[in-house]
């Protein structure tokens, strides 16, 4: 198999410089054609000398590309799979970019994205040092069934030597590898916390030890936050690295562990992007960094223009924002975020699961479980939506109450910003999934275009 293993890196270091002289992204093709060849390429490859791995439902491409990014700041050579996806062929990608054609490792430190659901394919071979799971939550019933299903799909695979980095707000995350080396990252209480769960979603509403109904000291959205039962005494762990005192004033969170503190600056006002932050700085403080050098690290970060991105032209501002298809807690959490925003809104709204057109019928179960009512707000004036699902979004906001003269429908997405309405000194958010990416691009610079042109004329 060995053999195998050589033919393999070497035919797919060909396909990667196949698709540059053709111009065309590598992303996961490589780890296809490695696979093809010797389909446990992984278990011949050689490793870094340290791995870490990041999965949950929400935020491990943030995070992971976040310690990668400090990482190489610091000088390290990193290998990360943001070139490719997140399932053992985008991994395999990954390894054979960061090995030599003589079958050496060329990094020193692995920091990898990895899907649930692929672990199975991924850890009997790769071994992570520290695994860090953001958060486990509703996703595509489709494809994911339920968080506990892949609780235990994890608990089922991760090594034993893996040390575990855990959200001890996420009771359905806390509960992962419990025979592992654990620590827990959280965030105490904020002043937007609620005690129940306003949401439509709620995947951990029953005490695990005795079945009674869970309350919480402080909850942020859905199941997150600090859980307790009444009943029995069961609570959710305690912090090793504490998230406090944050100030969305000045953008900026204290982030506390046994050895000292510090206060890093904010990327966003998202509660997805502040753990993002916590979780990451519980990884690289694993990693042996220092709060002072992580906070000088830190600074010169920010998060990923293509989830979030907000650009102003004239009197007017274009956000544009990754709204993810089929996951309604990922929808839920940037409907209640825009609806928290300052000033008046339009909204693009273009997640339509183009993906799933040929390959299957697309399930849209997910829009009934998403908090759309969040979008029945006096501050959002006008919501257009477009694309082979218009009709569902349209319904699905009628359902929430939102008034029919602020909903208008466009059945190609590249005509939407032509119906804007422009309502001065308004935020314009195009929303686009994963499947609708490369169309929310160009629609966002359609509106931004159009911003300019106003701008020019008001100059003119």
């Amino acid at each position: 198999m060995k053999f195998k293993y050589y033919i393999a890196l070497w035919a797919s270091k060909l396909a990667i410089v196949a698709l540059k002289i053709t111009k065309h992204n590598a992303t996961n093709f490589p780890g296809i054609v490695a696979l093809k060849i010797c389909p446990d390429f992984l278990k011949y490859v050689a490793k870094p000398e340290r791995i870490i791995a990041v999965s949950g439902t929400n935020g491990k491409t943030t995070v992971s590309n976040m310690i990668s990014d400090i990482l190489r700041a610091d000088g390290k050579n990193v290998m990360n799979n943001s070139k490719g996806s997140n399932i053992n062929t985008g991994i395999v990608t990954a390894f054979i970019y960061g090995t030599s054609v003589f079958g050496k490792c060329k990094k020193e430190i692995a920091v990898l994205e990895v899907d649930e659901r692929s672990v199975i394919r991924i850890f009997p071979y790769v071994h992570p040092d520290i695994m860090l799971v953001t958060n486990l939550t509703n996703d595509s019933i489709m494809r994911n069934a339920h968080p506990e299903y892949i609780r235990d799909f994890l608990n089922k695979y991760i090594p034993k030597t893996t040390k575990m980095v855990l959200n001890a707000d996420d009771l359905i995350t806390s509960s992962v590898a419990v025979e592992n080396d654990r620590v827990f990252f959280g965030i105490d209480k904020m002043e937007t916390d609620v005690t129940e769960c306003i949401n439509l979603r709620n995947d951990c509403q029953i005490c695990p030890k005795c079945h009674h109904k869970l309350k919480y000291e402080y909850l942020r959205y859905h199941h997150i936050g600090k859980a307790y039962c009444p009943s029995c005494g069961f609570k959710a762990p305690s912090y090793d690295y504490e998230g406090k005192n944050d100030n969305l004033t000045d953008m900026t969170i204290e982030v506390k562990d046994k050895e000292g503190s510090a206060v890093y600056s904010l990327p966003n006002e998202s509660i997805f992007n502040i753990y993002n932050l916590v979780s990451a700085v519980a990884v690289l403080r694993e990693l042996g960094y220092s709060h002072e050098k992580l906070v000088a690290l830190f600074s010169k970060l920010g998060i990923d223009r293509t989830r979030f991105n907000e650009i102003k032209v004239g009197s007017n501002t274009l956000i544009k924002l990754l709204t993810k298809e089929k996951n309604a807690l990922a929808s839920s959490r940037v409907f209640d975020y825009i609806h928290t925003m300052p000033g008046d809104k339009e909204i693009i709204w273009m997640n339509s699961c183009q993906g799933d057109i040929e390959s299957w019928s697309e399930n849209t179960c997910w829009l009934y479980d998403c908090d759309v009512e969040f979008l029945n707000h006096e501050s959002i004036k006008h919501i257009i939506v477009c694309g082979p699902r218009r009709f569902d979004h349209k319904l699905r906001l009628k359902l929430a109450g939102v008034p029919d003269d602020r909903i208008t429908m466009v059945e190609k997405e590249v005509d939407a910003p032509s119906k804007l309405r422009w309502i001065k000194d308004d935020y314009i958010y195009v929303l686009y999934g994963t499947d609708s990416f490369d169309l929310g691009m160009k629609v966002a610079d359609i509106v931004e275009g159009l911003m300019q042109e106003r701008k020019d004329e008001t100059n003119g």
